[in-house]
Formats: structure tokens, C-alpha cells, sequence
């Protein structure tokens, strides 16, 4: 039984896409030649990988099981690695850096970040992606990324962590809400207004609950959000109130949203 790693890229770009045609546009390759490929793969492996249904691939449990293997696979990973350092060398490039972030910074200070550094460093190629902050010790660990930028802290024993900048969360509402002409308000001052806010098992959530336990209040939550940009774009398509971090904000256009300080302090560290 073998699984090599032509193997792999061919079941993976099948899985991804969710067809022959798509993996043979993902591979450049001829269709005819993902099907011989698939058909090859699972002759090795003996069993199917996946079930043709009315003329469709649908995965079967097997390779369920074997694309999260696949996805994680540090050979697999490498062997990527050093085809993307191929066509760096090729290209001229003076070396790479891969870069992950917190969503809500990724638009904001990430992006200037990586603009100031490829000034200085033109010909560093750069890869940069927004993935969740569970994800990141995995991508770093398994060296998908040499740097990830967090908005909450990120602390693992095999991974340095250094403290950059701090904020707040900051309230964003539509600039005629009742709300948008003060200069702070307070958390209480948002209990009998709907409010979109981040879930309490999100790192944010779990800030802003502890802020308004010690208070002893609570807040009319009509939608929990895990990204900043969705939150705000909840407040400018109606008259809601969003509770994010100052990063994302200052962001905004100010002729759509007003940012509004809180009294409580709920901080937030950028790693």
C-alpha cells in the first residue's frame, strides 16, 4: 500500500474542488488524467476513495479521514514549501515570509505593517493569511506561517510571544443612532438596545462578560459575531450598536459609523 505524494496533491485538489474538472483546473491538468490518477491512488491504497453518484464524486468516509490527515501531513506541507522556494529562486525573490492574522487586524495595522516591510525589503515574498486564533499555534508549530499576529493572547509552551501594542474595545454605531452624539457611554447605558457582540467562548466575548459581571448588568445580545468586519457591517445596515476592538474601528469610514469610547476598561494586547 502507498500513498505518494502525486498522490496527494491529486486527491487533495479532488476533494477541494469537489470534481475531476475543478481538481484538473486547480493541477492544470487534463481531466482524463485526474480520473487515471484517482483510479491509480485507490487501486494502491485498496478501497475506494470516492462513490460516483449520478455522475458526481462523493467522498467516502475513507477519504474523509485521510484529506484531514493529508491537510497536517508535515511531509506533505514540506515538499509545498520547497516547491514555493523553487519558484521564489526562479523569480529573483530574496527570500520569503509567511504571515498569519487575527481577522480584524489583517486590513488595518497588519497590512500597513507588511506594506512599510516589503518598501524596505522589495524583493521578499510575502504570503499573508487571516486564520482564527485556535488555528495559529498549529500553523506555526507545523511552520505554515513564520509569524502569526495575534489580537488575544496566544500562549504555548514552544512558541515565543512578544507583546506589541494594546487597545480597547470601543462601541460602533450608525452616526444618527440616539447614542452616536456623546463622547463615552457606558456598558450599562447599552442594556435596552439590541447589541451585536462576540459569543462568550470567544477570547473578546470573555473580556466583555467579566466586564459586565463585575457591573452586574446584561446586555440585550441579538447577534453574536466572531469577526469584526461582520459586526460592523451589521451596525451601518441597521440601528444596531457593535461591541469590537479599536484596531478594526479606526478602520471604518467616518461617514457611515461613529466610534464611541466605553468607561470600562476592557483591553486588549496585540501579540
Amino acid at each position: 500500500m502507498q500513498f505518494r505524494l502525486r498522490q496527494m496533491e491529486v486527491f487533495r485538489a479532488v476533494m477541494l474542488a469537489g470534481s475531476v474538472k475543478g481538481a484538473a483546473k486547480l493541477l492544470a491538468m487534463s481531466q482524463p488524467a485526474v480520473s487515471r490518477g484517482i483510479a491509480h491512488t485507490e487501486q494502491c491504497l485498496g478501497y475506494p476513495l470516492f462513490d460516483r453518484v449520478k455522475g458526481r464524486l462523493c467522498p467516502t468516509e475513507e477519504a474523509k479521514a485521510l484529506i484531514a490527515e493529508v491537510e497536517v501531513e508535515s511531509c506533505y506541507l514540506h515538499a509545498l514549501q520547497v516547491n514555493d522556494l523553487a519558484a521564489r529562486l526562479g523569480n529573483g525573490s530574496a527570500g520569503s515570509l509567511n504571515i498569519c492574522s487575527s481577522a480584524c487586524l489583517s486590513n488595518g495595522l497588519t497590512a500597513r505593517a507588511v506594506a512599510r516591510f516589503l518598501a524596505r525589503y522589495p524583493k521578499v515574498q510575502m504570503q499573508l493569511r487571516v486564520c482564527t486564533l485556535a488555528e495559529m499555534p498549529r500553523m506555526l508549530l507545523s511552520n505554515q506561517v513564520d509569524l502569526a499576529i495575534a489580537l488575544m493572547p496566544l500562549e504555548h509552551v514552544n512558541l515565543e510571544v512578544e507583546v506589541v501594542t494594546s487597545g480597547r474595545v470601543v462601541c460602533v454605531m450608525p452616526i444618527d443612532h440616539p447614542l452616536a452624539s456623546q463622547e463615552r457611554i457606558s456598558l450599562r447605558d447599552l442594556v435596552n438596545i439590541p447589541v451585536v457582540a462576540p459569543p462568550p467562548s470567544n477570547p473578546g466575548g470573555q473580556l466583555i462578560e467579566a466586564a459586565l459581571d463585575e457591573l452586574g448588568v446584561a446586555l440585550n445580545v441579538c447577534v453574536h459575531i466572531w469577526q469584526t468586519n461582520v459586526a460592523c457591517a451589521l451596525a451601518a445596515a441597521g440601528s444596531h450598536v457593535a461591541l469590537v476592538d479599536e484596531f478594526a474601528a479606526q478602520e471604518l469610514p467616518p461617514h457611515q459609523l461613529r466610534i464611541v469610547p466605553i468607561d470600562e476598561d476592557i483591553s486588549l494586547t496585540l501579540r
